[in-house]
């Protein structure tokens, strides 16, 4: 059977948003309300900085706006791997920030157990699983690229398994693999819509007020505090937190920062027990193969596989739209390249295809900061690692809002910031180049050409 034919069936429309325990939204804002903390996003980014906010200070009001639903945009669309890492991965934060890297893999590691500690205390169903990550060599040179990360890793203090082939065979079968590298306890698995909706309900048992359907539109200085209009009202807040991600940033200097680049993802049908067995995965560890142009995988609480990643696609000017959330040659490519990995099989079909935008900044990893004198705090540029990340993020924008000196705003990486991405049509060309010399990279053995090397010797190289 063709791999075309496995998507005959497959809906456009992102897996996890089709849960049929997914929440009604709040009416939208109307008319004038007024806070001492404004969030605007309903992401992880927004949901998680209000929850953190009323949980420092339960008096503290607090109001989120969302422009459409809670966790619809990449918060809902994403392959739901929880990563303690906040630089990126390993490699990138040895690449940018190595005398602190002990320390924020130390902060990490203390994050990803305070999301398990907040699904616990505040009941989550999100699929929650603790089972690790494994990057996956399906080529020669990955091999030694994978034991140079892990001599890296013992040198920090943090022990990764290494695997041979037939160890990684015994994990997940392919015939495509050749090893692994197996982070027991840096990653967990989830169901990505739960956790938001999970969120959002905390956020409203401590008295959070959510306006859904409730876009901002403008932002000004309003006396000492801020006034942001919205689609049919006003809010008046002494503090905002902007956790709106991908879409225009109300600060308007942050926009050259980031760009939307689209990610695209598929599911299958629900493996019998046979074809579970054919290629074991009893340990239901998420999987990512080592190449530039990755594909990431995992089991979904019902023993569909998740298959994505592969094609990064910037749209010419950098324009969010729905239009971009399909697509046809990626989704037949993704479905040939699922068949060579796992030939055994063969005769599965997809249900569900989609993709989403990810806030993508040139360092990798989100950047923060405040604006209108320290009234306007910001978390943005996760680039596509942001369900363990954004927790974080929260905290770092409630320290700035306060004024407040913590282990997490002297770091380096929260005081410094990214290179901006230059005007169209430069942006465009310099990430297409990009994307092809990484494609060719993958085909070369791993060889990087000069431009790759050229954007790595100033900082903006990206090898994940």
């Amino acid at each position: 059977m063709a791999p075309a034919h496995s998507l005959a069936d497959a809906q456009p429309s992102p897996y996890w948003l089709e849960d049929p325990g997914r929440p009604r939204p709040n009416p939208a804002l109307v008319g004038d309300e007024h806070c001492d903390l404004l969030v605007v996003g309903g992401g992880y980014s927004g949901l998680w900085t209000a929850l953190i906010a009323k949980e420092r200070d339960p008096s503290r009001e607090v109001v989120l706006i969302e422009g459409n639903e809670v966790g619809w945009a990449a918060t809902g669309r994403n392959g739901g791997f929880c990563a303690a890492s906040l630089t990126h991965g390993l490699g990138n934060g040895l690449e940018r920030w190595p005398d602190e890297l002990a320390k924020l893999e130390e902060l990490g590691a203390r994050n990803l157990d305070a999301i398990e500690a907040a699904v616990a205390r505040y009941s989550i169903d999100c699929d929650f699983e603790r089972t690790g990550e494994i990057d996956v060599a399906t080529e020669p040179y990955q091999l030694d690229d994978l034991q140079a990360l892990a001599e890296q890793a013992a040198g920090l203090g943090i022990e990764l398994d290494l695997l041979d082939r037939d160890a990684m065979r015994a994990e997940v079968d392919s015939p495509t693999f050749r090893g692994g590298l197996w982070d027991r306890d840096g990653v967990a698995m989830l169901h990505p819509a739960k956790l938001a909706w999970g969120l959002k309900r905390a956020c409203e048992s401590l008295g959070v007020r959510i306006h859904e359907h409730t876009r901002a539109t403008a932002m000004a200085a309003n006396g000492g505090g801020m006034a942001v209009r919205t689609t049919y009202g006003r809010v008046f807040a002494r503090r905002v937190a902007l956790g709106s991600g991908v879409f225009p940033s109300l600060v308007k200097r942050l926009r050259s920062f980031v760009v939307p680049v689209y990610d695209y993802a598929m599911v299958t049908e629900p493996l019998s027990e046979d074809q579970l067995a054919s290629i074991g995965w009893k340990n239901r560890q998420g999987l990512g193969d080592s190449a530039n142009q990755f594909h990431y995988f995992r089991l979904t609480a019902d023993n569909r596989i998740l298959w994505g990643g592969y094609d990064a696609i910037y749209p010419f000017g950098g324009r969010v739209a729905a239009e971009h959330d399909q697509r046809p040659d990626t989704f037949r490519k993704l479905a040939a390249q699922f068949f060579t990995c796992f030939p055994q099989l063969e005769g599965l079909r997809f249900t569900h295809t989609w993709g989403g935008a990810i806030d993508t900044c040139s360092r990798f990893s989100a950047f923060y900061g405040t604006a209108h004198g320290g009234r306007v705090g910001y978390a943005v540029g996760y680039t596509g690692l942001g369900v363990g990340a954004t927790r974080f993020g929260a905290e770092v924008m409630l320290d700035l809002l306060a004024g407040e000196r913590t282990e997490r705003t002297e770091l380096e990486m929260v005081r410094s910031k990214p290179l901006p991405f230059p005007p169209e049509p430069f942006a465009w060309a310099g990430i297409e180049l990009t994307r092809r010399s990484l494609a060719r990279a993958d085909r070369n053995g791993g060889r990087r050409n000069l431009w790759l090397k050229a954007i790595d010797k100033v900082g903006l190289g990206f090898d994940s």
